[in-house]
């Protein structure tokens, strides 16, 4: 599985509380949590955010409570992929279970700009930055988990039968 997206990016520690605030966890709708994704960090998201794009961050991207609305704000937003420097376990368990793929890279993260457009071939594990040519390596998902992402997220591979 591959995917291409531009590039929106940003530093170290972002919490689960910038990537959707709590005022808005009276509902679980992923639409209408997209519409606040970011916000208090980067009021532009919403609005440049486009459907495949991808979220390159620094170290500990998702730390802070072990809510799932961060990772089905991000994903409903259209985004495609995280590639971090590294990601707080609980949010790298939910991005999973809800079939978001997240990328641990930290070489990729420090020559990747934000705007460039890249490329993540998620069965090898390997990442392209298509505006400057570098590739990165990275260790690609098990089998199993690639099935996960690729039914949209832990329940509807149980539900299709590729989880027993």
């Amino acid at each position: 599985m591959i995917k291409t997206g531009d590039v929106i990016k940003y530093k170290d520690n972002v919490d689960t509380d910038v990537i959707i605030p709590a005022r808005y966890l009276t509902t679980g709708d992923p639409k209408e949590l997209s519409l606040h994704c970011m916000e208090d960090l980067d009021p532009t998201f919403h609005d440049r955010a486009k459907e495949g794009d991808i979220i390159v961050a620094g170290w500990n991207f998702g730390c802070g409570s072990s809510r799932e609305h961060a990772p089905i704000s991000i994903k409903a937003s259209g985004i495609s992929i995280v590639i971090a420097k590294s990601f707080a376990r609980i949010f790298y368990r939910n991005s999973i279970n809800i079939g978001l793929p997240i990328i641990e890279c930290p070489e990729a993260v420090d020559a990747i700009s934000d705007g460039d457009k890249v490329s993540v071939d998620l069965d090898k594990g390997v990442i392209t930055d298509l505006t400057t040519g570098k590739e990165f390596q990275t260790e690609p998902f098990p089998a199993f988990v690639q099935d996960i992402i690729t039914a949209g997220g832990l329940v509807e591979s149980v539900k299709s039968g590729i989880i027993k």
